[in-house]
């Protein structure tokens, strides 16, 4: 039993269990700290204005950039809705991908057992 692996461990490892990390910042600060950069003029250093709000400079970074990607400002990221849309298409090709393969062995095996040339 010691190199046997469960079907508890194989879904595990097929990230078909696995869940999304918690978030590090209420989403409540993110869009306050967002709103808070946006409405500001001149704009602020992100560094300082991180440490002011108790965050990472590159948490607060990266939240900005994506408020601008959302808001269409940004071409070089994809919006919160892309990435959402690409990892369930990436999570259906997962599945498509092993459904083919279940079937593709099926097939192997029943072409076996139906072959009259076979010696039995």
């Amino acid at each position: 039993m010691r190199g046997e692996v469960t079907a508890g461990q194989m879904g595990i490892q097929r990230g078909a269990l696995t869940m999304p990390a918690p978030r590090g910042y209420p989403l409540e600060l993110r869009e306050r700290a967002v709103q808070m950069y946006r409405a500001a003029e001149p704009k602020p250093v992100i560094r300082r204005m991180a440490e002011e709000l108790g965050v990472h400079h590159e948490a607060l970074r990266n939240w900005i950039r994506q408020a601008e990607a959302d808001a269409g400002e940004r071409g070089d990221m994809l919006t919160t809705a892309e990435r959402e849309e690409l990892a369930a298409l990436r999570k259906e090709n997962a599945q498509l991908k092993r459904a083919n393969e279940v079937l593709r062995t099926a097939s192997a095996f029943f072409a076996a057992q139906l072959d009259p040339t076979r010696p039995r």
